[in-house]
């Protein structure tokens, strides 16, 4: 399509973020020093992505083990003390081990995002979808479509992909891998949250193990049409609320028009059958109700850009450093996909000896461009260790160190592959990130955040 007959207005930049998710927001923030523009821009009217559209907890900041550490740093705790300010936190262990996690409010992180950006100096421009690429040199422009303005261009010398779907390098021509393509595609979630929970009388009938013993009797004897034999219903920041993560929907691609539609209508089919269960066999839940589901149904992996370097199961398995890495991830292969036996669960494959790999620069540079970086769910890794490494800390990191990037970029007139990288881990370690597996042991109790600093 020729859009300069149809562009309404135009933008100019030196730093495009495209999607303001935990990574996109991140990187704006990172990349905001007063001396460059830098334009943000998301196709929903609030920024987050998953952190504020599904679900309500940062994992990733501490390694699962029983001597957990804390291996995420810098603007990630910025936004995590920005919710603890106001008592929208606290810690919580996960149901099944993927470390502890940091609960939040999500309607308030919503605000803390919107806050900080601002502060920032970012120009954010929310109802917006990139539809169109067209490179010229070492500049991009960028075609928009906003319901209000019609098609707009953004025209910007350095491009931070942080769409979730690698939307901008799948316009710009860009090799990526698509999930599904050689092992099955992680499975998408609509995540709902109840009310009217009592919390007390749930934890004294079993909690957890009673709930994951009730869900596995439903499934074998079909009473309630359960998709799964386990999931999580955790406490919210909210009292007497829960939010979940048990909805599976399988064998659906989440970038086809009917694939996406038929997705979203089987998530909240299913929510509803849980809260029936939930009713009927749970103590605690007997009078409690769904008040929300997520914003969009809850999509895991797509399209993963081949970098300058691609994270492999090995890497994380055999807990790697590098000498240009960007932070530390201690999670482990967490994939959701269905059984052998056809019904849908989770497999978890743990970093040795609670141990955390180092994540290179390269797998934030794709391989065919001089001007751009992928943070978030399209950095380039394998399905495994993309499994591994997607957690909220690490795509925060990600973004940290895009954000930097590219400003260093700027400032010496360099491209993203050959930036002086001493000076991207001087930046890193100026900001407060973490590159170096720390010593001391993290406390990871309810409200044990503070301590950590």
């Amino acid at each position: 399509m020729n859009f300069s007959t149809v562009i309404t207005k135009s933008f100019q930049t030196d730093i495009l973020i495209i999607g303001s998710g935990s990574a996109g927001s991140t990187a704006a923030i990172a990349a905001s020093d007063g001396r460059h523009k830098v334009t943000i821009v998301e196709r929903y009217g609030f920024p987050g992505g998953t952190s504020t559209q599904m679900l309500d907890t940062f994992y990733g900041f501490f390694t699962p083990s029983d001597s957990p550490k804390k291996i995420v740093g810098g603007i990630p705790d910025r936004i995590v003390n920005a919710l603890n300010q106001s008592g929208d936190i606290f810690l919580r262990p996960n149901t099944y081990g993927a470390g502890t996690g940091v609960n939040y409010n999500p309607e308030k992180l919503k605000l803390v995002w919107d806050s900080l950006l601002q502060e920032s100096g970012v120009q954010i421009l929310y109802h917006s979808t990139l539809v169109g690429v067209e490179k010229v040199g070492e500049t991009s422009t960028c075609i928009f479509f906003n319901k209000g303005n019609g098609f707009f261009s953004i025209i910007a010398k350095r491009v931070i992909d942080a769409s979730g779907d690698a939307d901008y390098c799948h316009w710009a021509g860009i090799k990526y891998e698509r999930a599904g393509e050689k092992e099955a595609a992680q499975s998408m979630t609509t995540t709902f949250r109840m009310a009217n929970v009592e919390q007390q009388e749930y934890e004294a009938a079993g909690g957890k193990k009673m709930l994951k013993e009730k869900m596995a009797e439903a499934y074998e004897r079909g009473t309630y049409g359960l998709p799964r034999k386990e999931g999580s219903a955790h406490e919210m920041c909210q009292p007497k609320c829960i939010s979940t993560v048990a909805v599976k929907v399988v064998d659906l691609d989440s970038l086809d028009v009917e694939g996406i539609t038929k997705a979203e209508i089987e998530g909240r089919r299913q929510s509803f059958i849980f809260e029936d269960f939930f009713r009927a066999e749970v103590p605690g839940y007997q009078n409690a109700k769904i008040i929300g589901l997520s914003h969009q149904i809850g999509v895991r992996e797509t399209r993963r850009v081949y970098g300058e370097y691609r994270l492999t199961k090995k890497d994380c398995m055999n807990a790697m450093t590098f000498e240009d890495q960007i932070f530390l991830c201690g999670a482990p292969i967490e994939d959701h996909r269905k059984s052998d036996k056809g019904d849908s669960e989770t497999f978890w494959q743990y970093v040795p000896e609670g141990g955390a790999y180092g994540v290179p620069y390269g797998t934030i540079v794709p391989k065919e461009s001089q001007n751009t970086w992928v943070v978030g769910r399209c950095f380039s890794a394998t399905h495994d260790a993309h499994a591994s490494c997607r957690s909220m800390a690490q795509t925060m990191s990600m973004g940290q160190a895009a954000g930097l990037a590219a400003k260093i970029s700027l400032d010496t007139d360099q491209n993203a592959k050959n930036i002086d990288f001493n000076k991207l881990q001087n930046a890193l370690i100026g900001v407060g990130a973490i590159l170096e597996m720390p010593q001391k042991i993290a406390d990871t109790s309810r409200n044990g955040w503070e301590n950590n600093k």
